[in-house]
């Protein structure tokens, strides 16, 4: 399902956090959106998910105008939408499986013993069954993240979309939650978007990067061309450095 952004804007009062985004995600790919702190992304991740209006232009996603939809397009749409969020944001009172399976409570064409039979299917291939039972409390973050992920995929998303799917993980657990990704981007045709700081560690699951600073797009292209831009900005985000075109703001 392609996604498109048309000139999205977004101010929050006086303050202009994206400022004219226009670009595409295609169908079947995984777009990486990439920048430093503070510059827009989970914002426009909440645009194309419709928990934020943007203060202009629009979002395309298939063949709709997901800004000026009705909200029984919007409902639709968002059913075919899968979404890790930051901290997986399970529901502390249900168990992984029910936190698993809750989604699907709420499609109507979804009955009990389907659901639960979907529910099952993406415990296994998350290996979460030993955990069945156990409240996200009583977990790690890493079987958090994981029972996020496949709460995420058992309504059968055609877009799924990742907000920083590594923070609190630690490098070993990190790299087991893209390697999931890959695993589930080659046995479904889902578009996905993953938004991150963490570079070059994302590339290994997208085929294309944007990276955003000051509300606008400073790069579009593939990983490599990422790696070998001689951008001054992207040259000092990919380096880490705090001399150069980007701002450093101390707390």
């Amino acid at each position: 399902m392609l996604i498109q952004l048309n000139n999205v804007i977004m101010r929050f009062g006086e303050q202009i956090v994206l400022d004219g985004i226009t670009s595409r995600v295609e169908s079947g790919k995984t777009t990486a959106i990439v920048g430093p702190s503070g510059t827009g992304k989970s914002v426009l991740l909440k645009i194309i998910t419709g928990l934020l209006k943007p203060t202009g232009g629009e979002v395309i996603i298939g063949d709709a105008n997901f800004t000026s939809s009705s909200a029984e397009t919007k409902s639709a749409i968002c059913q075919k939408i899968g979404m890790l969020f930051q901290g997986a944001a399970l529901f502390d009172s249900l168990t992984l499986f029910e936190n698993i399976e809750f989604p699907l409570i709420y499609l109507k064409d979804i009955n009990k013993s389907e659901a639960r039979s979907r529910a099952e299917e993406q415990m296994q291939r998350l290996n979460l069954e030993e955990f069945r039972n156990k409240l996200p409390g009583e977990v790690s973050i890493g079987i958090r993240k994981r029972t996020g992920i496949a709460r995420a995929m058992v309504i059968k998303p055609e877009v799924l979309l990742f907000d920083e799917p590594n923070t609190g993980l630690d490098p070993k657990v990190g790299q087991e939650i893209y390697e999931i990704i890959n695993e589930l981007r080659a046995c479904s045709n889902f578009t996905g978007l993953v938004v991150s700081h963490e570079i070059p560690e994302v590339f290994q699951v997208c085929d294309k990067v944007i990276m955003l600073y000051n509300g606008k797009i400073h790069f579009e292209g593939t990983p490599q061309e990422f790696e070998l831009s001689s951008n001054p900005v992207v040259r000092q985000f990919a380096c880490g450095s705090t001399n150069g075109p980007i701002k450093v703001v101390n707390d």
